[in-house]
């Protein structure tokens, strides 16, 4: 066997059903007793059902978490933690509650605790995205690594099945690239191959039964186990290109993950034939890339960049800043191959090497 180096992970992990309720034990555990609730406007209320909870340790709450974390809304943030003399981070809802927790931290050294009602996977990761302006910067820092993450499968439930299918394919798509990462291992590959399994077993579940528990769960672990994988190994082509639309374009998250991705596993798939085999044999498909596009079509998710907004005429730009800095990938990538993909990305094609 070749040789390969493990980066372990630090994070609690507490897993099931109705174990929100224990938020306030896990605060006590890191020693804090004053916690400040970060959501989105849209979870303002779970926000407020975790402070109930919290009873006499919350804080308050701050919910103005916005996509792709923009500088603004962390710098009201933190003038809103300072002013609560709050001593932790409560962070609920999915990566724009997560990735506003993870950059008031990384300012304040406040530890972090998540309760994640989508399948974004960002909390098991120490990768924090910024946006300043239309320019979105990545940074892997152990800093920013949370200190507990609860799941629970009930804070789930409600999250629509449209919703949760484009979150579960942003899981997808971590648990892929986690396959052919430059810095993978063998347990990162299982652990990948695992989140692939789960992932395609049971997104179609919860699309077509939104109450079905046992769909919920096993999608919420395929997250779990995608976001893991993102956490201790680096990212490839298919992520920068995702972080450069939503810089530029602010595109939703979820929706550009899923476009993205068969194209990109369609133009990596001859430089990553063990990968491809993986995940082939999650999706019961020959060609992994029009299994995956296959695959988006049943969810019913959007196929197309267009669909999400982003205009043709900015094609060029993106390729550009797409070989800006660039990840390491497994097949080099130039301007012409950047173009080529997101050009079908942008129509909705079906994918192509």
């Amino acid at each position: 066997m070749d040789g390969f180096v493990h980066q372990g992970q630090i994070t609690k992990v507490v897993f099931g059903s109705g174990t929100r309720l224990r938020i306030g034990q896990e605060v006590a555990a890191l020693g804090c007793g004053r916690a400040v609730v970060l959501s989105t406007p849209g979870q303002a209320a779970q926000a407020a059902a975790v402070q109930e909870t919290l009873g006499g340790m919350a804080a308050g709450a701050f919910a103005e978490a916005a996509m792709h974390t923009p500088l603004h809304v962390t710098r009201r943030a933190l003038r809103f933690v300072a002013a609560q003399q709050s001593d932790c981070l409560v962070s609920v809802g999915g990566g724009s509650a997560i990735g506003l927790g993870k950059a008031v931290s990384l300012r304040t050294g406040l530890p972090h605790i998540a309760l994640p009602t989508t399948y974004a996977g960002s909390e098991m990761s120490p990768i924090l995205g910024e946006t300043d302006g239309e320019r979105k910067t990545t940074r892997r820092l152990p800093e920013v690594r949370l200190r507990t993450v609860v799941y629970d499968v009930d804070l789930t439930v409600t999250l629509p099945p449209a919703m949760a299918a484009a979150s579960g394919l942003n899981a997808l798509a971590h648990a892929v690239e986690a396959l052919y990462s430059q810095d993978g291992d063998p347990l990162a590959f299982l652990m990948a191959g695992e989140a692939l399994t789960a992932l395609t077993t049971h997104l179609p579940g919860v699309v077509e039964r939104p109450d079905d528990i046992g769909a919920r769960s096993g999608a919420l672990y395929g997250a779990w186990l995608s976001g893991a994988c993102l956490g201790t190994v680096g990212m490839a082509l298919h992520h920068k290109i995702c972080h450069v639309l939503g810089g530029m374009f602010a595109l939703p998250h979820a929706e550009t993950h899923a476009v993205v991705l068969p194209h990109v596993v369609a133009f990596n798939a001859p430089s990553a034939p063990r990968a491809m085999a993986r995940i082939g044999t999650a999706l019961s498909a020959a060609d992994p890339a029009t299994g995956l596009y296959e695959f988006t079509g049943r969810l019913g998710v959007p196929r197309s960049l267009r669909e999400l907004g982003m205009p043709e005429s900015g094609i060029a730009a993106a390729a550009d800043r797409v070989l800006e800095n660039a990840y390491w990938n497994p097949r080099p990538v130039d301007r012409r191959a950047a173009t080529g993909i997101l050009t079908r990305a942008w129509r909705g094609a079906a994918p192509t090497e």
